[in-house]
Order: structure tokens, then sequence, then C-alpha cells
């Protein structure tokens, strides 16, 4: 069902999560199309398919993996682990086999997390042909000295990989790139969370009556989608001034911005800015070339003003990469705030402006135009005049409402809020300069 901005956001993102979270996906494959097909429910995708053997740069798209069963089964042929009950007890990637062996040549074959001995791990063999199982440490133990009977019902075989965007229009090229990875099976938060999130911003931004921005969303393969999209769109990427890669937002711990690799962009002054100034305030991290797309985004051939936005960042929560990673891992009310949080940074890219006082010879009288009840929503007068006169202080036709927020302690809303009011009441003018260029 195709789900509204108008109704609950958190039970919406939710549903998604719930939708996509029993699908068996990896970076190719039916899984991964089930996912788009799911998405374009709820927003128009485009969706590219790259066949099997393209170079993308030092990559080569690899053949495309199909899965219909796995499992390994006694000598009475109950399935001791078995893929229908949870995919990630499949090594993902495997290649094909059907054999009888003892459980000593078994194990080689088999993985579990000794220290969390009843979560079942995620793991992968995307790009070196091998096959293997999941399973947790206890059932591992429980398992007789014998012969058992493993079957992987698999494919590897040419074909493409999958990616699915959906562009909208705004009134410049420049562009706003959101990036979710697809590729991941039975993660919740990791990444189901961050797929749910950009479908509602694209929901929410397709009902803004105008756009100053160009937005793009991007659902692709985690490092090799995204290598592939830029490999593909190399003679536009620059159109793309700044971006978020979104993961991990469901889960209870406080927003995480990791920075682009030049660390200084618009971007990042945005995002670090609403997450030091919300009333649940999170923390800003370095960027390292480790984690999720953002790292292919800023490598050095691109050097992008792409961000990440996370709750607990990933290896940061025991659940990361297992089992645990499940539905009751996730809740709508963290969904919501993460779709607030983006929304705000969104806003602050899209509203930043640089005014100039048009009263600039002392403080103007502001109680005799009324600007103290021109704000909706906010209650103390005090606070409102302050944002007002912080405006008028710093807008010199050179510096932009972020600098003036960032300076004065206050939040983009608050100043933005202030500066709509005062340019009502022709105090302020807008102006095309710009003390720092943005990312």
């Amino acid at each position: 069902m195709k789900t509204t901005v108008d109704s609950d956001p958190g039970a919406n993102m939710f549903a998604i999560i719930e939708r996509l979270y029993p699908i068996c996906r990896s970076i190719t494959g039916p899984g991964v199309r089930e996912t788009m097909e799911i998405i374009s429910g709820h927003i128009p995708l485009s969706v590219v398919e790259t066949p099997s053997g393209t170079e993308v740069f030092d990559w080569t798209v690899p053949k495309e993996w199909s899965i219909r069963d796995a499992y390994v089964a006694d000598a009475s042929g109950r399935r001791v682990i078995d893929f229908r009950a949870h995919n990630l007890h499949v090594l993902n990637y495997s290649a094909p086999i059907r054999a009888r062996m003892t459980l000593a040549a078994l194990r080689t074959h088999l993985f579990t997390l000794p220290a969390q001995p009843d979560l079942i791990p995620y793991r992968t063999s995307y790009y070196a042909e091998n096959w293997g199982f999941c399973l947790s440490h206890r059932v591992l133990e429980s398992m007789q000295e014998g012969d058992y009977e493993v079957v992987i019902d698999s494919t590897l075989e040419d074909g493409a990989l999958t990616y699915g965007e959906y562009v909208l229009p705004g009134e410049t090229d420049d562009e706003i790139l959101i990036s979710a990875h697809t590729c991941h099976p039975s993660l919740a938060n990791d990444n189901l969370s961050g797929i749910a999130v950009a479908v509602a911003l694209a929901q929410r931004l397709a009902e803004r009556p105008a756009r100053k921005h160009t937005f793009r969303f991007l659902f692709a393969p985690g490092t090799i989608g995204a290598i592939t999209w830029l490999a593909r769109n190399e003679a536009r990427v620059n159109r793309i001034k700044h971006g978020l890669v979104l993961t991990g937002l469901g889960d209870s711990g406080d927003l995480v911005y990791k920075k682009s690799r030049r660390g200084d962009t618009m971007t990042d002054r945005a995002a670090a800015h609403v997450i030091g100034t919300r009333a649940r305030k999170g923390r800003v991290i370095p960027f390292n070339p480790y984690g999720y797309d953002e790292r292919q985004y800023c490598s050095p051939g691109f050097d992008l003003a792409v961000g990440r936005i996370s709750r607990t960042p990933h290896g940061e929560f025991p659940e990361y990469h297992t089992s645990a990673d499940n539905l009751s891992f996730v809740s709508p009310a963290q969904l919501t705030d993460s779709l607030a949080a983006v929304e705000e940074v969104i806003d602050v890219l899209e509203r930043n402006a640089v005014y100039e006082n048009l009263n600039p010879k002392g403080e103007p009288r502001l109680g005799k135009r009324g600007l103290y009840r021109a704000i909706a929503g906010q209650t103390d007068s005090q606070h409102r005049e302050m944002a007002m006169l912080w405006v008028l202080s710093g807008s010199d036709g050179q510096t932009s409402l972020l600098d003036i927020a960032e300076t004065a302690h206050l939040s983009f809303a608050e100043i933005r809020a202030a500066a709509d009011a005062l340019a009502q009441a022709q105090l302020l003018e807008e102006r095309g300069g710009r003390r720092r260029p943005p990312g």
C-alpha cells in the first residue's frame, strides 16, 4: 500500500521496513529487484540495469546471484540450518553445492559468533567464490558428529546489477544527493531504516510547492552500486553540491553525523548545526575512509560534499550485522525523529541566504511594526527578539543566515523565521553574495 505524508510517518516507515525485511537481498539478483518494485510503490523509481562484466573504474560488475533454498540436514532429514527460517543462515553470494559430508569437513564452511552465542552473523563472499552457512554458536555446539546433507540451491550467472533513482526537479540544476544502500538481507536498522527514511523524505519533498535544488534519490547496492552509478554518471557528477548517505536511523541511539572528506563543506556545516542545536543533541565525527558509500562519493577523484547521517554508527552496537538487527530493534518514534533531523538539514541547504539590512543606522523600531507577534509558534518574546536582533546585526550583504545562526548559537529555523519576518517588514533584502561558499 502506498504511504502518504499526511498519515503517521513513523508507522509508515516501519511498515516499509516490515515489508522489505523478509527479502534476501544482495549486491545483485531478484531480491534487489523486488526491493526496487516495493520502493516504486511509494515513489516513482527509475530502475537501471548494468550488465555483468561491465568495467566500472577499477571494478567489474559481478555475476548475478540468485538463491532459492539452502539447508544442512542431519541423518534424520531434519534441517539443522535452514535458509527458509532466516536468510542470514546462508553465506551471502554462496556458490551452489549439493553434497554429503562429515561435520568435520563442514565446519570450515560454518560461521558463528562465540561471544554472542544466540545470534546468527551476517557474512558475505561477493568477490571470492565460496559457499557457507551462518548459524548461532549454540546450534553449532549441539550438532552431533556424523554425515550431513548440504544443499545450496543458487546460481552465479551473467546478469545485471540493479539500482533505482528518483529525481525531483528544482529551480536549479544544482543537486542534493540522498543515498541509501540496498544490498543487505534481513537487517532492519542496517540497511532498511535508511531506505525507509529516504522514501519518506522523497514524499515530503515532492509535496513542497518549490524546491531550490534538484533532489536525486539513489537506492543502490553498497560499494559496487555507488561505484557503478558514479561511473555511469561521471559527466554530470559536478552537479551534486550536497549529499547525505542515510543508514542506521531506527535504533535508540543519538544522531551521529560523519563529515565529508573535506570536512568544511556547506553540507558539513548544515548537518553539524542541526545536530548541535536540537533538543536531543547528537555528535559529529570526522571523515574516515571506512563505512558506507560516503567513501565512494568522497574519493579523491570526485571529492563530493557528501556526509553520512545515522544513529549509533556501525560496529558500535552489538546487534550490528547479526540476526538481532530485527524488527524489534527499530522503532517508529526513532524513525520519525531521524526523518525530522534530515529534513532540518535539507531546510538549511535549501533556505540559507544572504540579506542586507535596509535600515542599518541604529536599531530599527521592531515594536511599531508588530514583529514581536509576526513569528508563529514562539512564545518567548525575548528569545524571538534576540533572533531578529542577530539577523539585523549580521545582515551586511555578505554574511549568510547559517553564519548568523552559528554565531548566535540559535537554530537555523529561528534565524530563518526572524529573517522572513524582517524581510516582510521591508527591513531586509536578499543579496546574492555569501561569505563562505558552499561545498
